[in-house]
């Protein structure tokens, strides 16, 4: 049950690792057709089905994949602004003095 859990969360990247098996099956077979034959008007169609479909389905399943990893970037970023805005809720006053240290290494406050 836990891989359906984890499938159904990360859905996107297992689509995209799909893609990706299948862009490479269609590149090697796509290869291994296009090499048994020596005339090239047979070659040409081999090439733009195999060759091309499968550097689309490459590069769709390179941008599935880059859009789960920025999801779970965006995902972060929520949590992060969400426990910065709970403790600023705790403690109101505590983040609007900044220390600023100068080039002597003297600290000194500065109210926002």
């Amino acid at each position: 049950m836990k891989r359906m859990d984890a499938l159904r969360a990360h859905w996107d990247r297992g689509l995209a690792l799909g893609l990706t098996v299948i862009g490479v099956v269609m590149l090697v077979v796509g290869y291994v057709r296009i090499s048994r034959t020596p005339y090239p008007a047979e070659q040409l169609p081999l090439l733009m089905s195999a060759g091309v479909g499968s550097l689309f389905v490459l590069g769709l399943g390179a941008t599935l994949w880059l859009s789960a990893d920025l999801r779970d970037e965006w995902h972060k970023l929520d949590e992060l602004t969400t426990i910065s805005e709970d403790q600023h809720d705790e403690w109101p006053g505590a983040m609007d003095t900044v220390v600023l240290r100068s080039e002597d290494g003297a600290a000194r406050a500065s109210a926002r």
